[in-house]
């Protein structure tokens, strides 16, 4: 896919964050610029105002998934939830690309101070939601902490059907979840990514293979769509999932592993297509409502250039395959 040189531009005219990501996948760019470009994330724009918000305690917001406070606050009963506590921080640093050292010390410090709002569990060896654990084991690869017990809970908490699902620790439900098994998938891959440690790739692929067989959209006892969410994106997606965050997951594990796309995703892939806009972009489908340390992206119905990075990449990736 050729992209329109003016929504090139765009994307280049943006917060390192971005920028670095447009310039690797999309403009081509030798690595000497797109790394010179990332290094600046941990000292301008978004990078380094996220890490301005770390408390002294390594924490931030006072807490591990909520802010301190959070519980029995008037903020509880709002819609959504704020993301501005220590496990999105984390996870927006190190998606934007900020590296490990920019964070020294951090690790400790979680190990020391920061106890999960679920039974007061030590930080590093998670709790018992899946969306959770995953964000926590690839945070944990990043900043090199001792997650050997998510290495061994990911294969002990994989359901008969292949996923995961975090009612399912609740003892909700029987079945995986779309949105539980994507975010254990992207976790065990960030940690193989960072690490080198396969111990946990036939889990992944079990994971993969249930959404596969899916089409990363349908139900399996009617094939009808799971859910309107597939077709809304939105970023930051957090938990959401959605047919461009699975897609960007496959091509994410199609160059680590060097395989070709699964034709399965095909459909996935046209909706995805479907939403381009005619100039080459796409737009924030779905609120994301919480409090957040600051806006990332635009409102709903607005062109949005994360997503258009994410779409694009998806496109040329599938495009280009043999």
């Amino acid at each position: 896919m050729t992209i329109d040189r003016d929504v090139l531009d765009w994307l280049l005219d943006s917060d390192p964050a971005l920028r670095w990501q447009v310039e690797r996948d999309i403009a081509g760019a030798p690595p000497e610029v797109w790394e010179a470009t990332r290094a600046r994330v941990a000292t301008e724009g978004f990078g380094a105002r996220l890490l301005a918000e770390q408390d002294a305690d390594g924490q931030w917001a006072g807490g591990a998934f909520f802010p301190a406070g959070f519980f029995g606050s008037p903020e509880h009963d709002e819609p959504g939830q704020p993301w501005v506590a220590t496990t999105w921080a984390l996870k927006d640093l190190r998606e934007w690309g900020v590296d490990a050292p920019a964070l020294d010390g951090t690790a400790d410090k979680l190990a020391a101070h920061s106890r999960w709002e679920y039974d007061d569990l030590p930080y590093w060896g998670g709790e018992i939601d899946v969306c959770i654990n995953s964000y926590t084991l690839a945070a944990g690869a990043w900043l090199g902490a001792d997650v050997s017990r998510l290495v061994a809970w990911f294969p002990e908490h994989r359901l008969a059907d292949g996923g995961w699902n975090c009612e399912a620790e609740e003892g909700d439900s029987v079945r995986s979840s779309f949105h539980s098994t994507l975010n254990a998938a992207r976790g065990i891959l960030a940690y193989e990514r960072l690490t080198g440690d396969t111990r946990m790739r036939d889990a992944r692929h079990g994971g993969e293979e249930y959404l596969l067989s899916r089409h990363l959209m349908n139900r399996a006892t009617t094939g009808e769509l799971v859910g309107d969410f597939v077709t809304r994106f939105v970023y930051p997606n957090r938990h959401r999932y959605s047919a461009l965050v699975a897609l960007d997951h496959f091509r994410d594990v199609a160059l680590l592993e060097g395989t070709p796309p699964d034709r399965r995703l095909a459909d996935a892939v046209e909706v995805v297509r479907a939403a381009r806009q005619p100039d080459g972009t796409w737009l924030q489908t779905t609120p994301l409502p919480g409090r957040t340390w600051f806006d990332v992206d635009v409102a709903e119905g607005e062109p949005s250039r994360w997503l258009t990075l994410i779409g694009t990449r998806v496109l040329d990736w599938w495009d280009d395959a043999p």
